[in-house]
C-alpha cells in the first residue's frame, strides 16, 4: 500500500487534487483534459466529458466570474488595517442593503400577489352576482 492510499480519503486523493487544479484553471482546462483523454484513450475523455456534464461544470459560469470579479480574494486580510476595516465595514453594509433590497422584493411580490388575488376575487363574486338565464 502507497503513501496516498494510506491518506485520509485513501485512493481518491489524486483525483480530488487534480479536480481541484483543474477547477482553479477554468472550463479551458477541463475542457484541454476532454481533448487529451480522448487522445489518449476515447472512454477516458468520454469519461471526463460525463464528468463535466453531470457536475454541471460544462454549463457553468461561476469559474468566469470567479476569476474576473475578485470577490474570492476579499475575505483575506491584505496586511493594511485600516483598509480591512475599511472592507470589512463596506462588505456588511453591502450585506444589509442587500437583505433590506431582499426583503422589498418580498414585500413587492406579496403586494402584487394580494392585489391579483384581490382582483380575482372581485371578477369572481361579480361573476356570481350577475343572474343567468335560466333564473
Amino acid at each position: 500500500m502507497n503513501a496516498s492510499s494510506a491518506a485520509p480519503g485513501g485512493i481518491l486523493t489524486w483525483p480530488r487534487r487534480a479536480e481541484g487544479w483543474l477547477d482553479e484553471r477554468g472550463r479551458t482546462a477541463w475542457i484541454a483534459a476532454t481533448i487529451l483523454g480522448f487522445v489518449l484513450a476515447w472512454p477516458v475523455g468520454l469519461g471526463i466529458l460525463a464528468y463535466m456534464i453531470w457536475s454541471k461544470r460544462m454549463f457553468s459560469r461561476k469559474d468566469i466570474v470567479r476569476r474576473t470579479s475578485g470577490l474570492a480574494s476579499a475575505a483575506r486580510p491584505t496586511g493594511n488595517r485600516a483598509f480591512d476595516a475599511y472592507k470589512a465595514d463596506t462588505l456588511r453594509r453591502l450585506e444589509e442593503e442587500q437583505t433590506a433590497f431582499e426583503s422589498f422584493l418580498k414585500r413587492l411580490r406579496e403586494a402584487k400577489d394580494k392585489q391579483e388575488f384581490d382582483a380575482f376575487m372581485d371578477e369572481r363574486t361579480k361573476t356570481r352576482d350577475v343572474p343567468t338565464a335560466a333564473d
